[in-house]
């Protein structure tokens, strides 16, 4: 059963062409995975479909209210399925969790704005809370895409050649090794020699040991 998507967002728009294009387009296109985005305000009762209002005890910004998200979550959840928040203080995202996400069959991404969704949505409906980074954007649609985006390249087929997989930042623990392609000498610079070998055992062992010392100089506290 492929995985299915909701997003649920005040800016559907903001997904429009991510959603088409690349290697994700391509995935959805060919029934691997399907990726629906709603509107919030669709589920606003209110004649002017306010989908926030001012936080109780005052302070700037705008808070979005449980009713439409409450609605909105209940109506499109199916038993078993993911109910996920975007935020700048859940979880940091990682390779780890996007492997465990991409083994699920429905997904709901709740797209925060303003200064955030009134908390009693978090507590009810909510099952996990994930942020991209330590920093704070203006809203939550654009996590939901770099969520959806690294998880469908761990869906098989997705891709096309899985044995990518296995060799990229982040698995195992290490970063990427240096990829060169034509031409071999490009204004002064060449490729190593080792990868113009055909010594396939050389060229792995060449590989590793760039993973190694790359990580080692840029991100040293993954080898612990």
């Amino acid at each position: 059963m492929p995985l299915h998507i909701d997003v649920l967002t005040l800016f559907p728009r903001m997904l429009d062409g991510f959603l088409v294009e690349s290697i994700l387009g391509k995935g959805i296109e060919s029934g691997l995975l399907t990726v629906k985005v709603h509107d919030v305000r669709d589920w606003a009762t209110s004649k002017h479909k306010n989908a926030d209002d001012r936080p109780f005890g005052g302070g700037a910004g705008m808070v979005m209210k449980p009713e439409p998200v409450f609605a909105a979550i209940e109506q499109l959840q199916t038993p078993g399925c993911r109910r996920i928040y975007l935020t700048p203080d859940g979880t940091p995202y990682s390779q780890k969790i996007a492997g465990e996400l991409a083994q699920e069959t429905h997904l709901i991404l709740l797209s925060g704005h303003y200064e955030g969704i009134d908390q009693r949505i978090r507590e009810k409906v909510i099952d996990q809370e994930i942020s991209i980074g330590d920093y704070v954007l203006t809203n939550g649609t654009l996590p939901a895409a770099v969520v959806i985006d690294a998880l469908a390249r761990l869906i098989p087929g997705v891709l096309g050649e899985e044995k990518s997989l296995t060799h990229e930042s982040f698995t195992g623990k290490l970063l990427d090794f240096p990829q060169y392609t034509r031409p071999a000498e490009f204004r002064g610079m060449s490729v190593p020699d080792v990868l113009l070998s055909g010594d396939h055992a050389k060229i792995e062992e060449w590989r590793n040991a760039q993973r190694i010392e790359k990580t080692r100089l840029v991100r040293p506290d993954l080898l612990k």
